[in-house]
């Protein structure tokens, strides 16, 4: 029992913390810099979208006060079999869009890949419909392939809350996992880039099994395996909020995970040699679809321990989860910090837990 409650502390201590800790220290021996210059190749925006009509118009606006040469800039929006007026508004758009219009949806996977058979850029820039990206953010993301080694390059993801108390949790959460991404950049490649903004060069786009939901780890981990590196560019900014309906980062966190898992069948190489960035993949995202099993287990076996020490764990961890139990039943008791993160970190193993489940009962979304 005593080993099997230090092993399951350890590696949930390692996936959260531990990780990072030796990610500085390997930055601190051999960070990796990235030769950026004013570098301005021809650009193709991608953008899947259904039904978005609601996002599209002012999206489009966005991207028309881009700090980029327009004459080397086309922007590519797939409508994947879209029932609302998201076609009718492409259709409506002066160049540079070129509108894609497919009639029947297939996911977001056959509306990228078709996206990227029609682009002409010599660098594809993936973007969602719903966030707003900075004027500089493209020549930010251009200016890294200046470097021969960068095959793709992530750009950062601001979540606005409007200070709103029950986000403070997710936020502090959202700042780790930037930091980890920066690290792993500074040390060589990070493991997945942010849905809402990246890009790669084209000649290393590996087409996007149908019905993929991570297409943001799978393209980059493809980007790596052909020799190049991935990297974060925290200047490349788009911004988002958290959602304000009650469950939708819940069910957002739970759609990420299970592609994780998805990701293990699509492509089973990641757990094998043939990955770089194997021992990256693993400690960054494998452990954590593991922290629901680790934590039970830990709890069982301190209460069977017993004695004041393994007593005294047992009855925290008891604490810990009725804190959180708190913040779900009572969202302003969130205002107490403590019970703001016990909450956030109990929703995220819970968004976990039913993310394998999903993938075990073969539920995949391929819009959220």
């Amino acid at each position: 029992m005593k080993f099997l409650f230090w092993i399951c502390l350890a590696l949930t201590a390692y996936a959260y913390f531990g990780y990072a800790v030796l990610l500085s220290i390997w930055v601190y021996f051999r960070r990796q810099s990235i030769r950026k210059t004013d570098y301005t190749p021809d650009v193709s925006i991608l953008i899947a979208a259904r039904n978005e009509e609601a996002n599209l118009p002012s999206k489009l606006e966005n991207l028309r006060m881009l700090n980029y040469p327009k004459a080397r800039l086309e922007i590519v929006v797939a409508s994947d079999g879209s029932t609302d007026r998201t076609a009718e508004i492409l259709l409506e758009q002066p160049p540079p869009v070129v509108p894609i219009l497919l009639e029947e949806s297939g996911g977001k996977a056959r509306a990228l890949n078709a996206a990227v058979d029609r682009a002409k850029g010599e660098i594809l820039v993936f973007l969602d419909a719903r966030q707003s990206v900075e004027p500089n953010a493209i020549a930010e993301l251009a200016s890294c392939f200046a470097d021969p080694t960068v095959g793709a390059v992530s750009g950062e993801l601001l979540l606005e809350d409007a200070g709103v108390p029950s986000h403070e949790g997710l936020g502090i959460y959202w700042k780790i996992e930037k930091m980890v991404r920066k690290l792993e950049s500074a040390s060589g490649s990070v493991v997945g880039v942010t849905g809402a903004i990246y890009a790669i060069r084209r000649e290393l786009y590996c087409a996007i099994p149908p019905g993929t939901i991570l297409d943001d780890v799978f393209v980059p981990m493809n980007v790596a395996r052909q020799g190049k590196r991935v990297v974060f560019e925290p200047a490349a900014i788009a911004r988002d909020r958290f959602f304000d309906e009650k469950g939708k980062e819940f069910s957002r966190k739970v759609r990420t995970l299970t592609g994780n898992y998805q990701l293990l069948q699509l492509a089973p190489w990641l757990l094998s040699p043939s990955n770089p960035l194997l021992f990256r993949f693993v400690s960054h995202k494998l452990l954590r679809l593991l922290i629901p099993i680790f934590l039970p287990l830990m709890l069982v076996a301190s209460g069977v321990l017993g004695g004041p020490f393994y007593g005294a764990i047992f009855w925290l961890q008891v604490l810990f989860y009725v804190a959180a139990a708190c913040g779900s039943l009572i969202p302003s008791a969130k205002r107490f910090k403590p019970v703001g993160i016990a909450s956030t970190f109990v929703m995220l193993n819970a968004a976990a837990a039913l993310a394998f489940y999903n993938f075990a009962a073969g539920r995949k979304k391929v819009w959220l």
